[in-house]
C-alpha cells in the first residue's frame, strides 16, 4: 500500500532501472536474415529496404564473419534465382550445385559454427512467384510437399543445420522430417513457419528476391489460400500444435509486431523455442520515418525488438540484428 509501495523506487536511474529489467537483449536472440545473388562482388542495396543488400558469394562469406565478430551465431539464408531458371516445378531448388547449396557452403567454410537456416518454399524458383506447383489455377498441396521435403533434404546434405519452411502447406513438416529422419539427417532441425499470415507487409521482401505472384490470368493474385487470415487467432495455435506433432523443433510466428498477442498465445500453448520474424515491411516503415525525422531509429527499433521478445519470442529474425547489437555491445 502507497507510500509503504513507491514503484518509482526503482526506476530512479540507469543502473537501478538496468538491475530490475525483466527482458534482455542480446546478440543470441537474433537470426539474421541474408539474401544471397550470383556474381562476384555484388552488394546490392534494395531499394524498398534502405541499408540491407543482396549479396553475392565472395560478399556473404565476409558478411558472415562480421557477423561472427558481433556475436550474431544464426543467419537464415534467401536466393534470389535468375528468371530463366525459374519454373512451376521447383526444379532448380533440388539442383545440389544451385545458389542456396552453394550459399550453404559458403557460409560453413567461412564460419563453421555459424547456424545455418535455410528458406524452403518454391516461389523464388517459381515462374508464377508462388510457394507451390500450380495447376489449374490452383496451388497444389502434396505434389508441393513431396518437392519441399527433397529441397529440404538436399539444403541437409549441403550443411545447412536447420531447414525453415516457409510455405504454409498442410502436412509438409510430417513429410520433411520423415525424408530426413530416412536418409539419416536425424540432427537436422526443422523451424515451421507455423503461424504465418497473408500480410500486406511482405512487400519489400518480395523486391529483394523478385518473388511477388505474377498477374497473369487464372493464377491467383495473393497467397490466401495457403498463408493465414490476419483476423484469426485459434487457428494459428491450430497450425502450430499440428506443426510440432508432425516433428516442428523451433515454430514461427510472422510478421511480428502486429502478432504479438499471437506470439504470447503460442507461447503459453508449446514447449518448444517460438521464433518471430520481425519482416520487411516492418523494417521499411521504421527507416522510412526516422528518415523523414519523425522518430528516432535506433530507440523505436530497440524498443520495437524488445516488446517481441517480451511478448515471448525465444529467437528473432529481423534486420535490425546487425544494427541493434551494434548499440548493445
Amino acid at each position: 500500500m502507497y507510500p509503504l509501495r513507491r514503484n518509482r523506487r526503482l526506476r530512479t536511474n540507469e543502473s537501478m532501472r538496468s538491475l530490475v529489467r525483466e527482458t534482455i537483449i542480446s546478440p543470441n536472440d537474433f537470426i539474421v536474415p541474408l539474401f544471397v545473388v550470383e556474381g562476384k562482388g555484388v552488394k546490392e542495396e534494395i531499394a524498398s529496404m534502405p541499408n540491407y543488400y543482396r549479396l553475392s558469394l565472395d560478399n556473404l562469406q565476409k558478411e558472415v564473419k562480421e557477423l561472427w565478430e558481433l556475436g550474431l551465431k544464426s543467419v537464415l539464408l534467401f536466393v534470389k534465382v535468375d528468371d530463366k531458371l525459374k519454373d512451376n516445378s521447383g526444379k532448380e531448388a533440388l539442383n545440389a550445385d544451385g545458389l542456396m547449396q552453394r550459399a550453404i557452403k559458403t557460409v560453413k567454410d567461412a564460419v563453421p559454427e555459424m547456424i545455418v537456416m535455410t528458406d524452403v518454399a518454391l516461389d523464388p524458383f517459381s515462374v508464377y512467384g508462388h510457394d507451390g506447383i500450380i495447376s489449374e489455377g490452383k496451388v497444389l498441396n502434396d505434389d508441393t510437399n513431396a518437392v519441399l521435403a527433397e529441397m529440404s533434404l538436399s539444403h541437409a546434405i549441403a550443411g545447412a543445420d536447420v531447414v525453415a519452411p516457409s510455405d504454409m502447406m498442410d502436412g509438409r513438416i510430417f513429410e520433411i522430417r520423415t525424408l530426413l529422419e530416412d536418409e539419416g539427417f536425424c540432427d537436422t532441425a526443422i523451424m515451421a513457419y507455423s503461424a504465418k499470415y497473408a500480410s500486406a507487409f511482405y512487400g519489400p521482401f518480395r523486391d529483394a528476391l523478385d518473388s511477388a505472384p505474377v498477374d497473369v490470368k487464372d493464377i491467383p493474385k495473393d497467397k490466401k489460400t495457403y498463408q493465414m487470415d490476419y483476423g484469426n487467432r485459434e487457428e494459428a495455435i491450430r497450425e502450430t500444435l499440428m506443426d510440432i506433432d508432425e516433428g516442428a523443433d523451433i515454430v514461427m510466428v510472422k510478421p511480428g509486431l502486429c502478432y504479438l498477442d499471437i506470439v504470447r498465445e503460442i507461447k503459453d500453448a508449446v514447449n518448444v523455442p517460438v521464433a518471430v520474424y520481425q519482416v520487411s515491411g516492418e523494417y521499411a516503415m521504421l527507416k522510412a520515418a526516422a528518415e523523414k525525422g519523425w522518430i528516432d531509429h535506433d530507440a523505436v527499433m530497440l524498443e520495437q525488438v524488445t516488446a517481441i521478445k517480451r511478448a515471448g519470442a525465444s529467437m528473432i529474425a529481423s534486420y535490425f540484428a546487425k544494427d541493434a547489437v551494434k548499440l548493445i555491445n
